[in-house]
């Protein structure tokens, strides 16, 4: 245990819950649900679909709440704000919209992305946008200010930029097809760069913000020291060679979940890196994956245009 580290937890506090049951299926996007994400007290998710839609599921009841259409193209990503009173979107018609959840009205546009966006977060005071797209850009936008232009660009990736998580520090880290994860210091105005030599298609921070969690092609989930970018472990069984795969931790953060091309979810204790769970939920590669904050469901998405709730 010392090479974890006191942030992490012991083999004792392995999480009791593992969702592995289908307990509903959301229906409805035609085409790949590219993104799945949980508010942030798990009462709803928002979906993204390559049919241009949005659309607000209450996930326990299997029930569509609300439809959101505005972009012209595929819809990326997706975040909600704290209050749950307005989320934001990005897609391949390079925009980024903030909606007002309640009336479905688009309350912002922002342009700045020269090529599709693929991931969007909140900043910490809910103030700010962070996204980043194909044009090899993160950028920060002031969601408060009348300007449509980016406050902040950082343009240090030689390729897309596939992720992006956002702590309180603040610190923005994202992952990108040139195989780094790079993480901006807002307040220290610094970056550092781990180089993983695979592309990197999803990133996950643990609970504590300690560490980092890098999906990546070549079958691998690394875990890295957020402050010393040492390798901790390696995660493997999945099969993630083409297509975007996500990753995340469990609520407690004693375990990982990873999605895989052949459809199968895959549970790994955090300390042993060994497979703990592993189920079929999807005929087709899974997309996207989100748990709920308190760990009691998750959520997958597939090519096949299905997303699924399992208990």
């Amino acid at each position: 245990m010392a090479a974890y580290g006191p942030h992490l937890p012991s083999e004792e506090d392995a999480p009791e819950r593992l969702p592995c049951r289908e307990s509903g299926q959301l229906t409805g996007h035609e085409g790949a649900v590219l993104a799945v994400r949980f508010n942030r007290q798990g009462t709803y998710i928002l979906s993204c679909g390559k049919d241009q839609t949005v659309r607000l599921w209450n996930p326990h009841r299997q029930l569509l709440i609300k439809t959101y259409t505005g972009h012209g193209y595929e819809v990326r990503d997706t975040a909600v704000l704290r209050d749950n009173s307005q989320f934001a979107t990005v897609g391949g018609d390079r925009e980024i919209f903030l909606w007002d959840v309640g009336s479905g009205r688009i309350i912002r546009r922002f342009r700045g992305h020269e090529k599709m966006a693929n991931a969007v977060e909140f900043g910490p005071d809910d103030a700010t946008l962070v996204t980043a797209g194909y044009d090899q850009c993160v950028k920060v936008w002031d969601c408060r200010a009348r300007t449509y232009d980016a406050l902040q660009t950082m343009k240090a990736f030689k390729d897309s930029v596939t992720c992006l998580q956002v702590t309180s520090a603040p610190d923005i880290i994202a992952g990108s097809v040139d195989g780094t994860v790079r993480r901006f210091d807002i307040r220290a105005g610094r970056m550092y760069t781990d180089d993983l030599h695979n592309p990197v298609t999803g990133i996950a921070v643990s609970g504590d913000e300690q560490c980092i969690l890098a999906s990546c092609m070549a079958d691998r989930i690394l875990l890295i020291d957020k402050s010393s970018g040492q390798l901790l472990e390696t995660y493997r069984g999945h099969k993630h060679r083409a297509y975007k795969v996500e990753c995340c931790f469990t609520p407690s953060d004693a375990a990982i979940v990873g999605a895989s091309e052949d459809g199968q979810v895959l549970y790994w204790d955090l300390v042993d890196a060994k497979v703990i769970r592993r189920f079929t939920a999807h005929d087709g590669v899974i997309c996207s994956i989100a748990m709920h904050p308190e760990g009691t469901s998750l959520v997958t998405s597939s090519t096949g245009g299905d997303i699924k709730v399992w208990t």
